[in-house]
C-alpha cells in the first residue's frame, strides 16, 4: 500500500535511482529547483532541509517563491514519485504550474498513484483551508489530464505559457471529498 511521507535522507538511494530512470526528463513535485550536490549523503540531506523549510509558512523565502509542502510517493520503503502543495499562488503559477504538481517515477506509471496521491493531497489543501486549486499539466500528456480530472479537475483553459501549451484545470475543494 503506497503512503505520502516528509521527504527523508533515509531514501537516497532509491530517490537516486528515480533519477536515472527519469534520465533529462524534469520531476515534477520534487523540487529540485531547490537542489545543489545530491550526489554525496551532506548535499542530499541539506537539500530535504530546504524542502522542509520551504513548508514553513513562518520562515522567510525568496521573493520569486511561494511556500509549499512537499510529500514523497513511497511504499515498501521504495520512492516511487513525489506531490508538491503550494500553500499560494504568485502570477507565474498562476498562468501554469498552479498549486499541485506530481510526477512518477517511469517504473512506477500506471498503477493509479498520481490519482491517488492528488487524490490525498486535496485533503491536506482542504485543511489548509484552500476552498479550490489549480492544477496545470502540458497539453500533450493525456494520463495527467485523467489524473486530474477523475479529481474534479474541470478545465478552464489551454494556453501558452512558460511550461509550454499548457491545460489549466480548478478542482473545487467544497464539493470533493
Amino acid at each position: 500500500m503506497p503512503e505520502l511521507i516528509e521527504p527523508t535522507a533515509e531514501l537516497r538511494d532509491s530517490f537516486l535511482e528515480s533519477s536515472r530512470e527519469w534520465g533529462d526528463e524534469h520531476q515534477d513535485g520534487a523540487g529540485l529547483w531547490e537542489a545543489t550536490d545530491l550526489s554525496t549523503a551532506e548535499g542530499f540531506a541539506d537539500w530535504i532541509e530546504r524542502l522542509r523549510e520551504q513548508s514553513d509558512d513562518s520562515l522567510q523565502i525568496p521573493a520569486d517563491r511561494v511556500h509549499a509542502s512537499y510529500w514523497w510517493i513511497v511504499e515498501d520503503g521504495t520512492y516511487l514519485g513525489a506531490i508538491t502543495l503550494r500553500h499560494t499562488l504568485n502570477d507565474k503559477l498562476l498562468e501554469g504550474g498552479g498549486h499541485i504538481g506530481y510526477g512518477v517515477r517511469p517504473s512506477a506509471r500506471r498503477r493509479g498513484l498520481a490519482s491517488w496521491a492528488l487524490g490525498q493531497v486535496l485533503g491536506k489543501a482542504r485543511a489548509r483551508g484552500l476552498d479550490r486549486v489549480m492544477v496545470s499539466c502540458d497539453d500533450d500528456n493525456a494520463a495527467s489530464a485523467r489524473t486530474i480530472e477523475r479529481n474534479g479537475g474541470v478545465l478552464e483553459d489551454v494556453r501558452d505559457t512558460w511550461l509550454g501549451l499548457t491545460r489549466r484545470y480548478w478542482i473545487d475543494l467544497r464539493q470533493t471529498s
